[in-house]
């Protein structure tokens, strides 16, 4: 899907080629180096190799049940959005979602799109019918996007992160039925 962002630069959410892994690896180490919002580490991410994110790509190019996309920023990778549908049979109406964007583009409606696109792929899914996820508890700016699309906090998990300088986050835990089951 192309879009425009508020500064007029063409943004592209796209499925991502193994040719782009190395962006998206950059784009990844880049986005935990600034902010401790998501659950791995900057250092974690540096352990991160080329061949893993090529591995991770094609995993879900081939895949049916799950997804992955890139928004694309003039060639840039500005952020992701991945959905993997529950392991076991039990959960296949679930996907996890896991969702990233760098700094630079916060506040310019990157990550709504990048939602949304999700939100749509999952709609038309056969089989899922909950998108759920958790979310660190200071972070003020995704729960407010995640409210406003209609998710749901079902709990706490208090102290469910360990920050780099020590200090504990709880987890929020959301989620929101797209579909009947």
């Amino acid at each position: 899907m192309r879009h425009f962002l508020p500064n007029g630069k063409p943004l592209v959410i796209r499925p991502p080629q193994v040719t782009d892994a190395q962006a998206c690896l950059s784009t990844f180490q880049e986005v935990t180096r600034e902010t401790d919002f998501l659950l791995y580490t900057h250092e974690e991410a540096l352990k991160m190799d080329l061949a893993k994110e090529e591995a991770f790509i094609r995993s879900y190019s081939g895949n049916p049940n799950n997804m992955f996309l890139v928004a694309d920023v003039e060639g840039e990778v500005a952020g992701m959005v991945s959905l993997h549908q529950g392991r076991t049979r039990k959960q296949h109406h679930m996907a996890l979602l896991g969702i990233a964007v760098l700094h630079k583009y916060w506040n310019m409606g990157i990550g709504r799109r990048l939602l949304t696109s999700a939100i749509r792929w999952a709609e038309a899914h056969p089989r899922i019918a909950i998108i759920h996820f958790e979310v660190l508890a200071n972070n003020e700016r995704a729960i407010q996007l995640y409210r406003n699309f209609n998710f749901t906090e079902h709990g706490r998990i208090p102290n469910g992160v360990i920050q780099p300088d020590g200090t504990m986050v709880d987890l929020v835990v959301m989620s929101k039925r797209i579909k009947p089951i």
